[in-house]
């Protein structure tokens, strides 16, 4: 089998790789070529195109660069296969941080050191304001799943060998601490909400775990009072292009059992909605929501998470809205409720998500659970004991 050889050569303030790949049939001599400005950028890209050519894999001889391909990833393929919330975000990530950074590079050129320097500058001048005015870990974390991401299509895209992202290092993050609310504290932020907007949309987070957005995106054909339950079908987003309505996170919809506190108050909300319809006339806009403004519109999200936070926060709850969620599991999971049946009020995938989430609960759900069966055993040595 013939064996590839090649050279880096300096060419004025950069390095240029040369990959002779021997006389064609026409008797000419074609050649692979690349350029970097760092010499051991230019070796390492040498060493991994003489592996894959010697090892007889395709190399990518596009002239396409990172940013052009990261244009097209999100074109055809992040644009119709998330929803919009994380295209803008995704969109966001790629022009304001990657492109600039590693966007001149050839995609068929980029290194896992180009990646990693990235991140390393990142961490240290992200901010562009000098030393020690880097982003947090947490945030290039972000960068390296969205660019792990675009380039792991390139590589089904026939367009690269291989994810140099698989082989970079992402920033370790400490997992934030949880904030939530014991059932006590429950109890008393409901009564200072009591009367306000946010009193029915914490009280229907608080009894069923549900996210923000799909609070503001139930609509009352969505609720069954008679069969004291509700079904999460949809979800309210905020993008740059307006609100919309999207399918659950999980992808599918959910039923949630409702206890009869919620249900009295869905009630008496439903008829005050109805009389409010009535005293609007044609200025009420009716899109079937429970949870709306006062003409029947639906409330931005990002605008009420403000406007909730804000509130909670003057009358000492250091908690978001989303901290609703997280202290409806905590209180079922201290109180023994099998962790799957929360799971799926929750609606995560499956469980293991929501017992690596509240992994908080599960030394104490240890102890109980040590001290049960011990109880059970001493019982039954009792009456073991007793027979004979």
């Amino acid at each position: 089998m013939k064996l590839y050889s090649g050279h880096v050569v300096k060419r004025g303030k950069s390095y240029r790789g040369i990959i002779e790949l021997g006389r064609d049939a026409n008797g000419k001599r074609p050649r692979i070529t690349f350029t970097h400005r760092i010499k051991r950028e230019a070796d390492a890209e040498l060493a991994r195109r003489l592996n894959e050519l010697n090892m007889g894999l395709r190399i990518t001889s596009s002239k396409m660069t990172t940013a052009d391909y990261l244009a097209r990833w999100l074109r055809d393929y992040a644009s119709t296969n998330v929803s919009a919330k994380t295209y803008q975000r995704y969109k966001q990530i790629v022009e304001k941080n990657i492109v600039p950074a590693l966007g001149h590079y050839h995609l068929a050129s980029l290194t896992p050191l180009q990646i990693q320097d990235f991140y390393s500058w990142a961490l240290t001048h992200g901010r562009s304001k000098g030393v020690g005015d880097g982003l947090s870990p947490r945030t290039v974390l972000h960068f390296h799943r969205v660019l792990h991401k675009a380039l792991g299509q390139a590589v089904r895209w026939q367009l690269l060998n291989h994810n140099p992202a698989d082989a970079v290092e992402p920033p370790k993050v400490q997992r934030a601490e949880m904030k939530y609310l014991a059932s006590d504290e429950t109890a008393r932020l409901l009564r200072e909400l009591d009367s306000t907007p946010y009193y029915l949309p914490a009280l229907i987070a608080s009894c069923t775990g549900m996210r923000r957005g799909e609070v503001l995106g139930l609509r009352w054909s969505d609720v069954d009072l008679d069969g004291k339950c509700l079904y999460v079908r949809r979800s309210l987003m905020q993008t740059d292009d307006g609100l919309t309505f999207k399918s659950p996170k999980s992808r599918k919809g959910r039923r949630i059992d409702l206890g009869d506190s919620v249900l009295r108050e869905l009630r008496r909300h439903k008829a005050r909605q109805a009389e409010n319809r009535l005293a609007l006339g044609a200025s009420y806009q009716d899109n079937d929501l429970v949870v709306c403004r006062d003409d029947g519109s639906a409330c931005k999200p990002d605008t009420f998470t403000t406007a909730f936070r804000s509130y909670v926060h003057r009358r000492g709850f250091n908690i978001s809205f989303h901290s609703l969620r997280h202290s409806h599991a905590t209180q079922l999971l201290e109180r023994g409720i099998n962790p799957k049946v929360i799971s799926e009020r929750l609606g995560h995938a499956n469980i293991s998500i929501t017992l690596d989430i509240y992994s908080h609960v599960t030394p104490t759900m240890q102890e109980e659970a040590a001290s049960v069966f011990d109880s059970m055993l001493d019982e039954a040595m009792r009456r073991v004991g007793e027979a004979g």
